[in-house]
């Protein structure tokens, strides 16, 4: 499956340290560093109501973490999968009366142009569940017939395979709360909320997750070596993960709605089927409200990536208003970000076209700041405070004055490009 085109990274002299990360499980910040290829697994969308805000503050964090990785020197590998069969895309294509093939292509490929548009780095791998779903039901046969998998029978129809979540704590490298570090009770009602189904008459365990649905009436079902259906939520991220990345893999991210119990069992099916941790860190994204509410496709409050752009708006500026929230922070967009966006924009161009010579001061901050959990705004306060300086005391003065090496590093670290 083809991702998008990828943006234009200057070369920086020298690299930069290794970035620190905001790990969910242990609660604390640890070096994002890899012996070898620094590995990158984030959670792609369900095509629907693509590319809103909080989309768009998502990936943005991740790329942020890509071209930190890339000017430390490291080698990238990223994986980023589509979730082309799910019940929530099944029910709006059914709400539209549009087919659920056509409804994925054409949101897959509005967010492909979204994120060129708003120069993130594509993944290397860009995985389409529904091309993968033999090798999903391999692993869930290999979970089954191991035992960290068991049948539930679904009324007359053939059954459907359920993960033991028992079994994989006392038989593999995971368990229980490990990434979420939630309590039972609060468990039980996001499982609920997020796709879950804890009232499943047959299961072992409420919290069990299923691995295989066989086929439904009306709905999309393939052939299978557990029969005819097609994947559970969590075990598609699992084995693509596993499949594309070297493992464990450095960073597994997400958004924070994300943590449980998708990223929380995710983990676990990777750990069942490789003996190992599925990442050093769980890293996640806060969430974007809009009008009171989390920007949610089920609210419908949701803010376009394309729609701003069609109504005149730069991208940079979508990209700057974001770059100014830290990516674990849970904020409100307002029309004030995208106007103070605008005019920082109009700011940092200006000054940018005063650019000469090397001096890599500016650099040198961009990367400390920026290698602490993502700082983004602490960069994006650095780049206001060196235009201040320069208008202050005159566009050739050393203090603020811009150089080449600032105006790259800009466009290197933070995907702003100020050429234009």
């Amino acid at each position: 499956m083809k991702s998008w085109k990828a943006p234009e990274i200057p070369t920086l002299p020298g690299n930069g340290p290794v970035p620190r990360l905001f790990d969910t499980a242990s609660g604390s910040v640890k070096p994002a560093e890899s012996s070898g290829i620094a590995s990158l697994y984030v959670c792609g969308i369900t095509p629907y109501d693509a590319t809103h805000l909080g989309h768009a503050s998502s990936y943005l964090a991740y790329d942020t973490l890509v071209r930190l990785w890339l000017d430390a020197g490291y080698e990238v590998r990223y994986a980023q999968n589509v979730t082309d069969v799910d019940d929530p895309l099944l029910e709006r294509a059914t709400k539209t009366g549009v087919d659920w093939r056509d409804l994925a292509a054409e949101q897959v490929e509005l967010f492909r142009a979204d994120m060129e548009r708003l120069s993130i780095v594509p993944p290397d791998f860009y995985v389409a569940v529904t091309d993968t779903i033999d090798e999903i039901a391999d692993a869930a046969l290999r979970l089954s017939t191991s035992g960290f998998g068991y049948p539930v029978d679904s009324n007359g129809a053939a059954a459907d395979l359920y993960f033991d979540n028992a079994v994989a704590a006392e038989r593999s490298p995971w368990h229980l709360g490990q990434e979420s570090n939630l309590g039972r009770e609060t468990m039980l009602e996001l499982f609920a909320e997020r796709g879950g189904d804890p009232d499943r008459p047959g299961k072992r365990d409420a919290l069990d997750p299923q691995l295989w649905r066989s086929e439904r009436p009306g709905e999309p079902a393939w052939d299978s070596v557990v029969g005819r259906g097609r994947p559970g939520w969590h075990i598609e991220c699992a084995v693509i993960a596993l499949k594309y990345l070297p493992s464990p893999l450095t960073v597994n991210g997400g958004g924070s709605d994300l943590i449980f119990p998708h990223h929380e069992f995710s983990a676990a099916h990777a750990a069942a089927l490789s003996g190992e941790s599925l990442a050093g860190i769980y890293s996640h994204s806060g969430m974007v409200a809009y009008q009171g509410e989390k920007m949610s496709k089920s609210l419908g409050n949701l803010v376009l990536v394309s729609r701003l752009v069609a109504d005149g708006v730069d991208p940079r500026v979508i990209r700057l208003a974001i770059l100014a929230e830290h990516y674990r922070s849970d904020w409100e967009w307002t029309d004030a970000h995208l106007e103070a966006a605008r005019a920082r924009l109009t700011r940092w161009l200006d000054w940018a076209g005063t650019a000469s010579g090397q001096d890599t001061s500016l650099l040198d901050s961009l990367r400390s700041t920026l290698s602490g959990d993502l700082d983004t705004p602490g960069a994006v306060r650095l780049i206001d405070d060196a235009v201040a300086a320069s208008a202050e005391t005159g566009a050739g003065a050393a203090s603020g004055a811009a150089s080449d090496t600032a105006v790259s590093a800009i466009s290197a670290l933070l995907g702003i490009d100020l050429r234009q």
